[in-house]
């Protein structure tokens, strides 16, 4: 199972075949991505996607990261890719 992103046109492709994603969506999974193994907190995922100090930022990455599970993930309520470490943050599992 293999996740890859397409900067030119903001893309992934999965096993679900090519999904368009949102700017916001795109900067999350890339960062996750670009952090591998590490889990990042929602602070950290704030903090780098938008380049600005995270504040009661939570719900709102659980939102993006609900969406983007919905277009990537083969079984969303079972994700693969972008895994939750309870307490901590997520995690790209590629």
């Amino acid at each position: 199972m293999t996740l890859t992103l397409n900067k030119n046109n903001h893309t992934a492709e999965t096993a679900k075949g090519t999904t368009y994603l949102t700017p916001t969506e795109f900067s999350i999974l890339s960062y996750l991505m670009e952090h591998g193994g590490d889990y990042s907190t929602p602070e950290d995922i704030y903090a780098g996607v938008w380049q600005a100090e995270p504040f009661a930022c939570r719900p709102l990455i659980a939102v993006h990261i609900r969406h983007l599970r919905e277009k990537i993930e083969p079984d969303p309520s079972e994700p693969t890719y972008v895994k939750v470490i309870w307490g901590k943050g997520y995690r790209y599992n590629g």
